[in-house]
């Protein structure tokens, strides 16, 4: 073997002295030492040097390299806003590697500021969420900078997202699925500030929606947030994205708005806009301000709220007994007696109903609300707002209110209707406990109008519900029901309020349910979800109300909606709905199974041991929530009285439950004197022997104020 003696090569300089030297374990004296052994031979004739010459002096050290300089830190800042700031939020930023580089909380006007990592790597995914809603946001400047996140930035998140859920971009980018990058970015904020374009003009807007600079004030680019609003909905495949202008709409007039697919080619454009036609200035302000003065009011103990002995004891009331000034500057003219809401003036009966009853109540105490948005505005300049409850037990709700301007304030009116009724987008999932493989999620709207009762008699013949298409709806008053169902060729064959567009099997199940449920479906109209997806979000909607006593006039009310009903593959995508637990399901199954029907029926009525609907699971929990949702906050049961004279009344049973909770006991509520589905003779009111329940119900309601129902049928359908 013949070794080639060469000569030594001149040291080069060091590419990564920290990786190469951790990387054989060795020193960089170790590593010098082999190569000059490598380089200068032993002793005698096999050396470099001659026998007897003097070796040359041993050369200077070289000097270390320089160490590379450390990267520099990166920061990051910006505004989350939808018009009103987006506050007390989960600031969440998470880079192309998939790692969490930012966990912080914005601030109450919405900013928050990140010192990132330096192992940080772009592009950026910028997540705000607060509470069920989220805002996203992306960036690809590796020098950091201003990243804002609004509905708008979400929109361009969702348009570079591969299946159109901008909660899904962070994983797609750290997959390498997703690979946005300056021009990507840049040429999708281009088409959504297009389509904006004749909003932009009008306002005079130029600030990128991303790196530009603006405050949630209500003022400049956060005016262009007051003035749309904008949906994100998932389906699974893309995403159905709607704009909707919130402008001032003459009576009955539908929305401006456009709608697309977050795999459009481009976005289409917003109509000509007025300025005339759009929100004020600083409605998102004005709307905090009237929240933040609601939570001041409820921060007092009960006996400086309203007239009442102790702070300990709920008290009856009306707007008269309201006495603390801070809460009455809450209302228009600083008097609560003004309000008024479907039929409900301030204050709280003997039942505990009453607009605000919980001005009354000492549990009520501490209630914060907060997260205020415009949901629209009505015909005359009200201001129709969103907004979350949250109490002291961690029980919360959304829900709306309507307001008026008194100067630049915004005070509580009501919707100043005399009757109980409202139309909603609905979802639901209905499952069939003694039976399998045949669940469904139907998709639709419910229309709902309370079935007023006067000296035992319904004052309502009918009331008639004319949708944003034209198309008429009858209800009408069932006995034994506390609401108007919907009649079809003017026979109500189900005790239904929801118009269902459209039903789907789960579980990739293939059929129709309105086979299987045919009185459920109403309408004899299906749409497609390509249908349902161009409805726009606020659809308005005309009701009249038709009085047994002819001598009454006919009242007629109308309601916008603030946004239209899922596709199946969105709601699905969402999954708002409750779960039973195990063991609930269980034992409800092991109830109700061995009955031909599959029903819950009742045995002779006892005082000790009443006749109720025990919806637990012995004393434990009956139901889960999801983490994304919000917990139901109705019960129902529905089911049937006896059978007197070969007829069984329907009823409807409910029960207001807090969020928190996840039991319910349900006891028999007469909807008149001569109700039989409930029994007094034991001097306790309960349900009476062979009285059923058919079905079980949990009602959610979004931010969206959508109603999600999450429904449990023990009877068996026929097949």
């Amino acid at each position: 073997m013949s070794i080639e003696l060469a000569p030594c090569p001149r040291p080069q300089p060091e590419r990564s002295s920290r990786v190469t030297s951790r990387a054989f374990g060795l020193s960089l004296a170790g590593a010098m030492a082999l190569a000059l052994t490598a380089c200068g031979g032993g002793g005698g004739n096999g050396g470099f040097f001659p026998v007897g010459s003097s070796p040359a002096p041993s050369p200077a050290a070289a000097a270390a390299p320089a160490p590379a300089p450390a990267p520099a830190q990166v920061s990051i800042s910006g505004v989350a806003a939808s018009g009103s700031p987006f506050n007390n939020a989960t600031l969440t930023v998470v880079d192309k590697t998939g790692a969490t580089v930012c966990n912080t909380t914005t601030d109450a006007q919405g900013a928050y500021t990140c010192n990132l990592p330096t192992t940080t790597v772009f592009p950026l995914v910028v997540t705000a969420q607060r509470g069920t809603e989220s805002l996203y946001s992306v960036s690809v400047n590796a020098s950091g900078g201003r990243i804002n996140v609004t509905p708008i930035t979400s929109i361009v998140v969702s348009r570079l997202s591969p299946n159109g859920d901008p909660a899904a971009l962070a994983a797609a980018i750290a997959a390498g699925t997703a690979v946005p990058d300056q021009a990507s970015v840049s040429e999708q904020v281009a088409q959504v500030m297009a389509a904006l374009r004749p909003l932009l003009d009008v306002l005079g807007s130029t600030v990128d929606p991303i790196t530009g600079t603006f405050t949630a004030d209500g003022t400049g680019h956060d005016r262009v947030l007051d003035s749309i609003d904008v949906t994100v909905r998932p389906d699974g495949s893309a995403a159905n994205i709607e704009v909707t202008l919130q402008s001032i709409p003459s009576a009955n007039e539908q929305p401006i708005s456009v709608n697309f697919k977050s795999s459009d080619p481009t976005v289409p454009a917003l109509p000509p806009v007025t300025i005339d036609q759009l929100a004020k200035p600083g409605v998102g302000d004005a709307i905090n301000a009237l929240l933040a003065k609601l939570t001041q009011c409820y921060a007092l103990p009960l006996s400086q709220r309203v007239n009442a002995p102790s702070d300990t004891a709920s008290v009856t009331g009306t707007a008269t007994d309201v006495i603390s000034p801070l809460c009455k500057s809450a209302f228009l003219g600083n008097d609560p007696g003004q309000y008024l809401s479907s039929g409900s003036r301030v204050g709280r009966d003997a039942s505990g109903a009453g607009s605000f009853n919980s001005l009354f109540r000492p549990n009520a105490t501490g209630v914060i609300f907060d997260q205020g948005s415009l949901g629209h505005y009505r015909s005359n300049g009200d201001v129709i707002l969103r907004y979350h409850s949250l109490n002291t037990a961690g029980s919360e709700s959304f829900d709306t209110l309507v307001a008026r301007y008194e100067g630049d304030e915004l005070k509580l009116i009501g919707n100043q209707y005399i009757y109980s009724a409202s139309v909603r987008p609905q979802m639901s999932r209905r499952e069939y406990l003694n039976s399998t493989g045949i669940d469904w999620v139907g998709v639709g709207y419910n229309v709902f109008a309370n079935n007023l009762i006067a000296n035992g008699q319904a004052v309502f013949s009918k009331v008639e519900v004319t949708s944003p298409t034209g198309k008429v709806y009858t209800l009408l008053p069932v006995p034994g029901n506390s609401y108007l169902a919907i009649a079809i060729d003017g026979v109500v064959t189900s005790p239904t309020s929801v118009v269902l567009l459209n039903g789907k099997f789960l579980n990739g199940g293939a059929g129709d349910p309105r086979t299987l449920e045919p009185t459920q479906f109403v309408d004899s109209t299906v749409l497609t979800d390509d249908e349902i997806i161009k409805i726009p979000n606020q659809g308005v909607w005309r009701m009249e109300f038709f009085h047994v006593n002819q001598s009454t006039a006919n009242v007629v009310q109308s309601y916008r909606t603030e946004s239209r009903p899922l596709t199946a593959g969105e709601a699905n995508a969402r999954s708002p709905f409750v779960s039973l637990t195990s063991g609930m399901r269980a034992l409800l199954i092991q109830r109700t199974s061995a009955n031909v029907n599959g029903l819950f029926v009742y045995g002779a009525p006892s005082a000790s041991a009443p006749n109720v609907f025990d919806f637990s699971n012995n004393a434990t929990d009956a139901w889960t929530v999801p983490a994304t949702a919000v917990g139901p906050t109705l019960v129902t049961v529905f089911g049937r009285g006896p059978l007197i004279n070969n007829v069984r009344t329907n009823f409807n049973d409910e029960l207001s439950i807090a969020s928190t909770v996840r039991t319910a006991t349900i006891n028999c509520t007469p909807q008149s004197a001569s109700d039989p589905h409930c029994d007094t003779a034991t001097g306790v009111t309960q349900y009476a022997q062979n009285s059923f329940v058919s079905t079980l119900q949990l009602l959610s309601r979004t931010r969206e104020q959508m109603d999600a129902f999450s429904l449990w049928a023990l009877y068996k359908p026929a097949q």
